[in-house]
């Protein structure tokens, strides 16, 4: 999904801050704050369960610090990634796991 999304893969990167949970009790409501001071153009979340598709994409708006806070759901136990797009086109990546006791996506 994200080479589909944006054509490449990109670079792992500390420069990208992701806090979420290790364990999340219920994955109905995981909290997700991802925070950046790269020169972003796009920050898109995406989880290894779900290969599919993006859960989340933010377009930044020009001069705006990336500082998002949000909740996903998620069925199972699953690495989440986030990938930064910066205006001038290189991608960077950060990565976790999330335990998941009970999934939250419904039948």
């Amino acid at each position: 999904a994200i080479k589909a999304m944006f054509g490449a893969e990109p670079t792992p990167s500390d420069k990208i801050k992701m806090v979420a949970p290790k364990l999340a009790e219920n994955g109905g409501s995981i909290p997700i704050t991802v925070k950046t001071d790269l020169d972003a153009e796009t920050v898109a979340l995406f989880q290894d369960a779900n290969p599919r598709s993006a859960t989340v994409v933010f377009s930044v708006p020009e001069g705006q610090k990336v500082d998002y806070s949000f909740r996903i759901k998620m069925r199972q136990t699953a690495v989440v990634t986030v990938v930064v797009k910066t205006k001038d086109g290189k991608l960077f990546s950060t990565s976790k796991e999330i335990d998941v006791s009970i999934g939250g996506c419904g039948g």
